[in-house]
């Protein structure tokens, strides 16, 4: 199926591979389809100011900003500094660093201080699944009418469905997922690409 996508570029090849070197945590990058998606979606929405709660290395928040429009802003949430040094170089590389505000801080500590007024127009989350409904909700209660949430890892290599699996991420992504179907505010498409992902808006 991913024959018959677009390819990667020169620069989301590069970051790909120097990504790679990292060694086993370069399976927390999102995979170049997922990356498609969130271009797609971020052209289709077109959002003035946008979140990312967990940026790695940098894959997903190059494919958001590149389709941002000119005047709008990705806000990135992250705590290592090493792996967001191979994102800034690689942004300043395809040329939107200038569309992107990275914060080095607890993630709920940056959203918590954001206004409380429907300012996000899209949000990708894919960071501590622990905290996947805190950052849901805080995220939620200042999207846009028209935004959307993307959230990564939601089938976690199936073990979601899978009872006998209990370890402390499946259980959390298990119990995001259930909240999220519970949530009468919120219409929800979960989609098998990449490990998982579900996209929200809220209904209207």
């Amino acid at each position: 199926m991913t024959e018959n996508s677009s390819e990667t570029d020169l620069i989301q090849k590069s970051l790909i591979e120097e990504t790679a070197k990292l060694g086993w945590v370069a399976r927390m990058q999102i995979s170049p389809d997922q990356g498609n998606l969130l271009t797609m979606l971020v052209k289709a929405v077109q959002p003035k100011f946008a979140v990312e709660i967990g940026t790695f290395t940098g894959f997903s928040a190059l494919s958001i900003a590149r389709a941002l429009p000119a005047n709008a802003t990705l806000l990135c949430c992250d705590i290592s500094e090493s792996w967001t040094e191979i994102a800034k170089n690689h942004w300043k590389a395809a040329g939107v660093e200038q569309k992107i505000n990275l914060v080095l801080a607890p993630a709920l500590e940056t959203l918590e201080k954001l206004p409380e007024e429907k300012s996000i127009d899209f949000a990708f989350i894919d960071a501590d699944k622990a905290n996947y409904i805190n950052y849901y909700e805080q995220v939620f209660k200042r999207l846009s009418d028209n935004g959307i949430i993307v959230v990564d890892n939601v089938l976690w290599s199936g073990s979601v469905i899978d009872n006998r699996v209990n370890d402390e991420d499946t259980v959390a992504i298990r119990n995001f997922n259930e909240h999220v179907k519970n949530d009468n505010r919120a219409f929800c498409a979960m989609l098998s690409i990449g490990d998982g992902v579900s996209i929200i808006q809220k209904k209207g």
